[in-house]
């Protein structure tokens, strides 16, 4: 690199063939990400590429690890994990899901809800990825809801496991419909039920902005 270079480092070939993975996938699908497609992205040659993933279902597998770690970071150290309260965690969380819908849906919507819907029966290693991840996501969110519901007196049929994983059916099947629907905006009310929803299910009264004088 010449001095002065503002040029990024962009990081090992097996890194950038996962951030590759993750960006084509989720704007063109699975089947029709091919491997040159993905090798170009992350400017590297097939050698590379094999010299890392065995095929584009491994890679597949791997990719979907990553999303998992870069995910889970990124709700990790939220600010609305700083929340005392349970209850006020859960809406920070829906919060934050609506913060990051935009007009792409290749820029919100889940890369393994993506690859799950394509590949549940024909590959069975990258399904039992992805439910791993989308299942392992539910499984953060069970904490603050089993404290939630113990602080407002769980109906019956309620559970944390339950909820945190209806949380995530909603938000996966309003994807689909986002990009049917090539609407955004579907998200964004999906996520608005669910908080009414769990403001009933809390007995909690939200916030509302005061009025000026």
């Amino acid at each position: 690199m010449r001095r002065g270079s503002a040029a990024p480092v962009r990081g090992t070939a097996r890194t950038r063939l996962l951030d590759a993975a993750v960006e084509l996938i989720r704007r063109h699908g699975l089947h029709a990400t091919t491997l040159d497609d993905l090798c170009a992205a992350a400017g590297v040659t097939k050698g590379a590429f094999f010299h890392h993933f065995d095929s584009k279902e491994a890679l597949a597998v791997a990719a979907a690890e990553h999303w998992s770690q870069t995910t889970g970071a990124l709700f990790a150290s939220a600010p609305f994990q700083e929340r005392p309260a349970a209850v006020d965690r859960i809406f920070g969380y829906l919060e934050l899901r609506a913060s990051l819908i935009s007009r792409d849906p290749a820029e919100y919507t889940c890369l393994v809800g993506t690859m799950a819907q394509e590949a549940f029966e024909t590959s069975p290693a990258i399904r039992d990825a992805c439910a791993a991840s989308i299942f392992g996501h539910a499984i953060t969110l069970e904490a603050d809801f089993a404290e939630a519901l113990d602080a407002s007196g769980a109906p019956p049929g309620v559970d944390a496991q339950g909820l945190a994983r209806h949380i995530q059916a909603v938000l996966q099947g309003a994807f689909v419909l986002s990009k049917a629907a090539d609407d955004p905006t579907i998200v964004i009310d999906s996520i608005g039920h669910l908080r009414r929803y769990l403001e009933f299910l809390f007995h909690h009264q939200p916030k509302r902005p005061r009025r000026s004088a």
